[in-house]
This record gives C-alpha cells, structure tokens and sequence, in this order.
C-alpha cells in the first residue's frame, strides 16, 4: 500500500497534548467539539507515530504563499 504522508503535498500532521489542546481552545475562545472535523480512518493521520483517537486534536501546518505557513486544528473523529 502507498503512504500518502511520503508526498510532498501533503501536509505535516501532529496530535497534541492536552496543555496544547487548552491553549488553542483558549487562544481561539472556542470549545473542542467547534472544531473542524477530520476522520480517525484518514490516511494523512493513519500512521502517526502518536497514533490518532477519537476526541484528539491534530495540529495541521500546511505551505502558505502569503503567510510561510498556515496551522489550523482538527478534532478526530469516529
């Protein structure tokens, strides 16, 4: 099977800790479940290394043209 994290288009993905889960849900003035949504099955998070679960907030920093990077958050779900 091809990993699709090898390819240069796709994104750095990283599950965060719960102090980092809090400072973005504070830093943004928003709850957990406002968050973009993104499948436990994806494949771009299939094969972390901290392996993804339902309820985890994934860190996604993508190439930008205009800002170098952009980050955004999603939470994992079933």
């Amino acid at each position: 099977m091809v990993d699709v994290t090898d390819h240069e288009l796709v994104p750095e993905h990283h599950v965060l800790d719960g102090a980092e889960i809090e400072d973005v849900l504070a830093e943004y003035d928003i709850k957990k479940t406002d968050l973009p949504k993104m499948k436990r099955t994806d494949p771009a998070i299939r094969d972390l290394e901290a392996d993804a679960e339902t309820g985890d907030v994934v860190k996604v920093v993508r190439d930008s043209r205009t800002a170098d990077q952009a980050v955004v958050y999603r939470l994992v779900v079933d």
